[in-house]
C-alpha cells in the first residue's frame, strides 16, 4: 500500500470519527434532562472528547503522510487546503473545549468541520506537481497560519451560532428569527454541494469546451455538472449535453459559477424537504438542545476567540501574504482578489474588537458580528476561490 492510499484511509478515518463523536456529543446533551443524569451527560462527553482527539491524530496522520508524499506542506490546492481547514477547525475546538468544557460547542463545531471535508472530497485530490510561484517555503508559513487564524475565528461563530440558537426566541417572529433561519439555510447549501457533485460525478457525467481565457489563449475545460454558465468564447465539443445558457467574461469562472448555481438549487430542494416532512423550521428543531447552555459563558468563549484569531489571521493572511507576494511577484500589493477579501475579512474583525470594546457591543450583538465574520470567510472560501479568476486561481 503506497503512503498516498494510507494519507487517503486516515482522512476518511477521521470523517468517521467525527461522525460519531458529533452523535455522542448529541447524547451528552440530550442526558441533561432527567433527574441524576451529569455524572451520564459527563460520561457522554468524555467519550465524545475521546473519539474527537481520535478523528484529529487520524487527520493529522493524512496531513503529515501526505507532506511526505507530496515533499511540501498539503495546503497547495482546494482540497488540501479545504481538508486543512476543517482539521485546524477540530484542533481549535479541543483546545476550547478543555478550557470551558461546553459539550454543545461540539455539536455545532464538529458537523461543520464535518461539512467542510466532504466540500473538500469534492475537489480533485490528484497530487500535482506544484506552480513556480507556489514552489517556497511561504507556500507552508502563509497558508497554514492564515488557515490557523480562520479556524479560531470558526470558533467564535459556533459560540455565537449557540448563543443565538438559546437567545433567539422561535416562537417570536422577527428578525433575528429569520436571519438565523437564513444561516441554517446556508449550511443545509454545503450539503447540497456536496449532493449535487456526487450524483453528477456517479452518472459519470461530462461535458467539454474550448474557451478563451483572460490572456486570449485557447484552453479545454470539462464540466461534470450540465454547464448552466458557459466559459468565455465557448466550443462545445461534446455531443448530447446541455448547452450553457449564459456566456460569462473571461473574469468569471464559469465553471465553478455553474457548481455554485446548482448547489443552491440542491441545498434549496433539500432545505424545502426538510420543512415539509418535520414542519418545523429548523431552529425549532435545535433550540430545545441549547436551553443548558450559559449564554455569558459562550460570549466569552466567542470574544476570547476573537482575541487569539485576529493576530494570528493577521501574521498568515497580511503580513506572511505580502512577504510572498514581493518574493513570488515582485510586489507586496496588487487588489488581486484574494488580497481584497483578506483585507475586508481583517477589517471586519478589527471593527469588531473595536465595537466590543469601546462600544460594549456584548451578548446577541457580538454573536451576530461573529456569524457575519465566518460568512465573509466562508465567501472567500468559496466564491472568491471558484467563481472570481485571479492570481490565486491556480489553487
Amino acid at each position: 500500500m503506497s503512503l498516498i492510499q494510507i494519507s487517503g484511509y486516515l482522512l476518511y478515518a477521521a470523517f468517521v470519527a467525527y461522525l460519531v463523536a458529533t452523535l455522542l456529543f448529541g447524547g451528552a446533551i440530550k442526558s441533561s434532562k432527567p433527574d441524576g443524569a451529569a455524572k451520564r451527560a459527563e460520561k457522554w462527553g468524555s467519550l465524545a472528547i475521546t473519539v474527537t482527539i481520535i478523528g484529529l491524530i487520524a487527520q493529522l496522520g493524512y496531513f503529515i503522510t501526505r507532506w511526505i508524499y507530496t515533499g511540501h506542506a498539503p495546503v497547495s490546492n482546494m482540497f488540501e487546503f479545504t481538508t486543512a481547514f476543517g482539521m485546524f477547525i477540530i484542533g481549535a475546538f479541543i483546545l476550547i473545549y478543555f478550557m470551558y468544557r461546553i459539550a454543545a460547542l461540539g455539536l455545532v463545531a464538529l458537523p461543520i468541520a464535518i461539512l467542510i471535508i466532504a466540500y473538500a472530497a469534492m475537489f480533485p485530490n490528484e497530487v500535482n506537481p506544484l506552480v513556480p510561484s507556489l514552489q517556497s517555503h511561504w507556500l507552508t508559513i502563509h497558508v497554514i497560519t492564515a488557515a490557523l487564524g480562520q479556524s479560531i475565528l470558526a470558533i467564535s461563530a459556533v459560540a455565537g451560532l449557540l448563543y443565538l440558537l438559546k437567545d433567539v426566541d422561535p416562537k417570536i417572529k422577527g428578525k433575528g428569527r429569520f436571519c438565523l433561519e437564513g444561516v441554517l439555510y446556508f449550511l443545509v447549501l454545503v450539503i447540497g454541494f456536496v449532493l449535487i457533485t456526487v450524483v453528477f460525478r456517479s452518472m459519470g457525467y461530462e461535458a467539454v469546451f474550448n474557451y478563451v481565457n483572460k490572456e486570449g489563449i485557447e484552453q479545454k475545460i470539462t464540466y461534470n455538472i450540465p454547464a448552466v454558465f458557459g466559459m468565455n468564447e465557448y466550443t462545445l465539443l461534446t455531443d448530447d449535453v446541455m448547452e450553457p445558457l449564459v456566456e460569462m467574461p473571461p473574469v468569471i469562472n464559469a465553471k465553478k459559477l455553474t457548481t455554485v448555481f446548482w448547489s443552491f438549487i440542491a441545498g434549496t430542494v433539500l432545505y424545502l424537504l426538510i420543512r415539509l416532512i418535520t414542519r418545523r423550521r429548523i431552529i425549532d428543531m435545535l433550540h430545545p438542545l441549547v436551553q443548558k447552555v450559559n449564554l455569558s459563558l459562550l460570549d466569552e468563549v466567542g470574544y476570547r476567540s476573537v482575541l487569539i484569531g485576529f493576530p494570528v489571521f493577521s501574521l498568515g493572511a497580511l503580513v506572511f501574504a505580502m512577504i510572498w507576494a514581493q518574493e513570488a511577484w515582485g510586489r507586496f500589493w496588487g487588489w488581486d482578489p484574494k488580497e481584497v477579501w483578506a483585507l475586508i475579512t481583517w477589517l471586519f474583525y478589527a471593527a469588531f474588537l473595536h465595537l466590543r470594546l469601546s462600544k460594549g457591543w456584548e451578548g446577541r450583538k457580538s454573536a451576530w458580528l461573529a456569524l457575519i465574520g465566518f460568512a465573509i470567510i466562508l465567501f472567500n472560501l468559496i466564491v472568491v476561490n471558484l467563481v472570481i479568476a485571479g492570481l490565486h486561481s491556480y489553487a
